[in-house]
């Protein structure tokens, strides 16, 4: 966990660091500035519309008696990548944008969820043998 943690905080904003600088030699300061902020504006606007779409789906499925399980992750992905959006740099945006946009978020959910149902029955399993 530490050496993800440690990449994470070191070698992510190291490659973004390095990356706008060479877009910012390539193409010059205010357009590479321009695509910041440009980015940082259409994922926000991204985020609100689709974190709302997601809300209403989850507040109908609930009326509806069901559980919002797959719009819940939905949430959560959305909230991330609204976040990591708000991190300046190209690499994080192309992240920030694919948990956005439904089709790509899609891929990120399925496997999200593949991951969380491993963990659960491995807790299952666990606390099964400690209850016995």
């Amino acid at each position: 966990m530490f050496i993800r943690l440690l990449i994470l905080f070191t070698v992510v904003p190291l490659a973004e660091l390095a990356l706008l600088i060479k877009l910012g030699n390539a193409i010059g300061l205010w357009p590479t500035i321009l695509i910041v902020i440009a980015t940082g504006t259409l994922g926000a606007a991204l985020a609100r519309s689709q974190g709302t779409q997601t809300v209403s789906t989850i507040r109908t499925q609930l009326a509806e008696g069901k559980a919002p399980t797959e719009e819940l992750i939905n949430g959560l992905l959305i909230l991330v990548g609204g976040v990591v959006l708000l991190t300046p740099g190209l690499l994080t945006d192309i992240l920030g944008f694919s948990l956005l946009v439904p089709f790509t978020r899609n891929f990120f959910r399925k496997n999200l969820q593949g991951r969380l149902r491993k963990h659960a029955e491995r807790n299952q399993k666990t606390s099964t043998i400690i209850i016995r």
